[in-house]
């Protein structure tokens, strides 16, 4: 099956991401939002990025006039009739996907594939708010997508084997790397990336080390680009919470339970850095300072 139209619902940080790299590598690209207001934002923030790459001079700027071309925006869904491939990108919300997809089902053209861009949530079950289990799979993009080059492709014990195909010679196209996992809650990286930083909270809350110094420790002895109280704040204190529900929820087993330090940062709208403070205090974008030591917020 060929690829030349995608559809991208939601137009926040992920879906604007997706749909930038979408139309930057040539294809159509529309993007669905609630109301007028937030599909204008999300495509000025794309054409902001595009004009700093112009400015840069990674593109052109008839390649930038080129990929604006090839976006545009609305806030119906009867727009993704024609989309050969439908991804969806909006809140990481159990019961919002489902409405979604019950509700794109009689819509998208029989042959198109349909996927969903989350990070935690079971692929199954919104396979099933559809018609065609066949066709629906799951393509976790990263952020910042224009950057970061994994997806995970998420298959069921119902997707077909030439959908996973078509999907990974599509995330081929966009200068993205492949890895394949079954919809198992977390798949691969949040597998291992959830309990990671969740055993980085527990020793803080025992006094084992500060965030600093646990930050400091896993860059300098693990290169990692950030500690885990940076990554918590970049990915979201209220995401890493539910995400860590969600393994909970599905294993059972106390090392996915969110500790109480987590969970009364996010009651105290701590959220990292979407909302200036989480593990750090972001008041000085360019120097951040922890918290507290201690732990208390």
């Amino acid at each position: 099956m060929e690829i030349h139209q995608v559809g991208i619902i939601g137009c926040g940080q992920m879906g604007s991401g997706i749909a930038q790299v979408v139309a930057f590598h040539g294809y159509q690209a529309i993007v669905i939002e609630a109301t007028e207001d937030l599909c204008q934002r999300g495509i000025r923030g794309i054409h902001q990025r595009l004009d700093k790459l112009e400015q840069k001079g990674s593109i052109s700027g008839d390649q930038n006039a080129a990929i604006k071309n090839r976006l545009r925006a609305s806030t119906d869904l009867s727009q993704l009739s024609a989309c050969d491939l439908v991804i969806d990108a909006i809140i990481e919300n159990r019961e919002a996907k489902l409405h979604l997809w019950k509700s794109l089902d009689p819509i998208l053209k029989r042959d198109a594939i349909l996927a969903s861009n989350t990070s935690s949530l079971s692929i199954t079950e919104m396979m099933m708010a559809t018609s065609r289990p066949a066709r629906f799979l799951g393509l976790h993009f990263f952020n910042p997508v224009p950057v970061m080059t994994l997806v995970e492709i998420v298959r069921t014990i119902a997707t077909s084997p030439e959908v996973i195909q078509t999907a990974a010679d599509f995330v081929g196209r966009l200068g993205k790397t492949p890895v394949f996992t079954s919809d198992r809650a977390g798949f691969i990286v949040n597998r291992i990336l959830i309990p990671y930083l969740l055993d980085s909270i527990r020793i803080l809350e025992n006094g084992t080390g500060t965030i600093s110094d646990i930050d400091r420790a896993m860059k300098l002895g693990c290169s990692h680009p950030m500690g885990p109280f940076a990554l918590a704040d970049f990915i979201g204190l209220d995401t890493t919470a539910a995400i860590a529900e969600i393994l909970f929820e599905e294993f059972r087993e106390p090392r996915f339970a969110p500790p109480g330090l987590l969970k009364r940062l996010v009651t105290a709208g701590r959220l990292g850095r979407k909302s200036g403070k989480g593990f750090y205090d972001y008041s000085d974008p360019a120097s951040p300072k922890p918290m507290d030591e201690s732990g208390r917020i």
